[in-house]
């Protein structure tokens, strides 16, 4: 069988979606796969009546994923909004899977993104042969999720430009896509719905319209509130990505997520934990989703070129690249963060001559 670098959510987990199934004996609204309590448990994770353990997919506020499953269950559309690194994509992933069985009804917004995207296009072979017609028409994922009552996601839906946005209006309001070229249209079985994410980041790139807008819910995914909330993201995130890898290496002390952490959010936050000394922050978000990758690229180098075993050395370079993004900015920032917090915090000496050996 051909090894799989990354599975599908309802590939890599079809274990527990299959045991909350046969557990799950509550409502399910129309085409649902689990009822919004199943999909709730899947999600934040959870102990079945059987014992079975259903493993947690998203740390944080329990109330933010059950406002955005109730939304799915009605006629409103869901946006999953927040920085870069706050697990949108994640959550979107998992609530399609959760919820239909299916997360791969996919359309990725970008600058480019044309309209036939989100509508559909052609096998302009067949329609040069036939002319217009059923067969030569090629569905978007977004109308094959109509066509079965799933739930479509679109990825990064301000960077799609404003006209191909709105082309969601109609489909929105009226649950219906209008073929005109066949006269006909496609109408959405119950059960379809639509998950989009937007980077608080890219605002101002293509804003939505206040049309458009009045037809989501809108859900903001926060940074992880306190610091160990934060690390145990890294640590599970860090656990399923190296065992997916296949790498060799061993997390055996916590405590370089820990630091690595720390780092990250007083450089984001602006003053250190113990609120005494204030920082200056660097162009770049330096999320969660940007520490899992440093710890990552750690247990890569340690695998490969180290003893197995992740320490300052290894995290290093991967700290330095993640903050300086900008070569002159963030490059002060970062030096006088090494000079001023991380030389003087007991027990940090080997991260610091790490972190300035790289940094030169």
């Amino acid at each position: 069988m051909e090894e799989i670098l990354r599975q599908h959510a309802e590939q890599e987990f079809a274990e527990e979606l299959q045991a909350l199934r046969e557990a799950d004996d509550r409502l399910r609204p129309p085409n649902w796969q689990l009822s919004p309590w199943g999909v709730a448990t899947y999600i934040l994770g959870g102990k079945l009546k059987n014992k079975f353990e259903v493993s947690p997919k998203y740390f944080g506020d329990r109330r933010l994923i059950e406002i955005a499953i109730a939304t799915l269950a009605t006629d409103r559309a869901l946006l999953l909004v927040g920085v870069p690194g706050t697990a949108k994509t994640w959550v979107s992933e998992h609530l399609a899977a959760a919820v239909s069985g299916d997360s791969m009804l996919l359309i990725q917004g970008t600058a480019g993104t044309p309209e036939e995207a989100i509508r559909y296009g052609w096998n302009y072979a067949r329609l040069l042969a036939e002319g217009p017609s059923m067969d030569a028409l090629v569905p978007s994922p977004l109308m094959v999720a109509m066509r079965a009552g799933k739930i479509a996601r679109v990825e990064e839906l301000t960077r799609i430009p404003s006209d191909v946005q709105d082309t969601l209006i109609t489909i929105l309001s009226e649950k219906v896509l209008p073929i005109p070229e066949l006269n006909a249209e496609t109408q959405a079985r119950k059960g379809f719905n639509i998950i989009a994410t937007a980077n608080t980041r890219d605002r101002g790139v293509n804003e939505l319209s206040s049309a458009l807008r009045r037809r989501f819910n809108t859900v903001t995914l926060p940074l992880p509130k306190d610091i160990d909330e934060e690390v145990r993201i890294v640590q599970e995130r860090v656990r399923h990505i190296g065992q997916a890898l296949e790498l060799p290496a061993e997390l055996t002390a916590m405590e370089e997520i820990r630091r690595i952490v720390t780092v990250f959010r007083e450089l984001r936050s602006g003053v250190t934990d113990d609120g005494q000394t204030r920082v200056k922050s660097p162009s770049g978000t330096l999320s969660t989703a940007e520490a899992i990758s440093v710890v990552t690229n750690g247990m890569a180098l340690a695998a490969h070129f180290g003893n197995g075993r992740v320490g300052a050395a290894d995290v290093a370079a991967g700290m330095v690249g993640a903050i300086v993004k900008d070569p002159v900015q963030d490059r002060t920032v970062w030096l006088e963060y090494l000079e001023t917090v991380a030389r003087e915090r007991d027990g940090w000496k080997d991260l610091y001559r790490a972190c300035r050996e790289v940094s030169g």
